[in-house]
């Protein structure tokens, strides 16, 4: 791929087996996106969006079709490959956070560069910057239970940018926030995608998928609509 293309799936589909039924969660996918693209991935429950982005984050591998990440087969990746790819080229980002109950900001933001190898002093500065960048820095010494819900997910950010991945997957990221928790979320994501991050979102929420300048609508393992968002909004307003 010579064209800006990041991740391209062609012909993807995932079955699976519960009991003597076989589920079709994706139907025959076909998607490319480009280096520094915003996309909103929207549909209805059971439409295949999380099943979708578990294969795009390398978390699931499809029944069938071919899905190259940055020039290369996932396919032909080893397990330590794929472990390095969800490390260092993915952050993601969850509806329900994820963060160890027993860390502080600051552990949560380091567990990615421990695993990577990353030296103690350049782990401190780049837990400190990604604190600073989500607005944290004075919060690296409180646990999950001493955050807010906002709050919570401005970690989860900071952790997923550890790394200084190219690609940002979030599920749902703004869905336990209110509405301004959430909307500062999106502005987050938007100051990203503009240093160049590709970001890529299921979300439920209307006004969050607005915000985005690619929306891809799934219905019953297919895309139904791939459509330019020509009249976005800006989560500052």
């Amino acid at each position: 791929m010579n064209n800006g293309t990041l991740i391209s799936l062609s012909g993807i589909t995932k079955y699976y087996n519960t009991g003597k039924i076989k589920v079709r969660a994706l139907r025959g996918i076909f998607l490319d996106i480009k280096r520094g693209e915003f996309v909103g991935i929207i549909g209805p429950s059971g439409s295949g969006k999380s099943t979708l982005m578990n294969i795009i984050g390398c978390l699931d591998s499809p029944t069938s079709g071919t899905y190259v990440l940055d020039d290369q087969p996932v396919a032909e990746m080893g397990i330590h490959q794929l472990a390095s790819v969800r490390n260092k080229k993915i952050g993601f980002i969850f509806q329900n956070f994820n963060l160890l109950s027993y860390a502080t900001s600051y552990e949560n933001v380091e567990l990615p560069l421990i695993f990577s190898g990353i030296p103690g002093p350049t782990r401190k500065e780049r837990v400190r910057r990604n604190l600073s960048l989500v607005g944290l820095a004075d919060r690296a010494d409180h646990k999950p239970t001493e955050l807010s819900g906002g709050e919570m997910q401005r970690v989860a950010i900071a952790r997923a940018m550890a790394n200084d991945p190219e690609v940002i997957l979030a599920d749902e990221p703004t869905g336990n926030l209110d509405s301004k928790s959430g909307r500062d979320i999106i502005a987050i994501f938007e100051d990203l995608n503009k240093t160049g991050k590709s970001v890529v979102m299921i979300t439920h929420d209307m006004n969050i998928a607005a915000r985005c300048h690619r929306l891809i609508h799934i219905r019953d393992g297919l895309i139904e609509s791939d459509t330019k968002n020509h009249n976005r909004q800006s989560a500052y307003v």
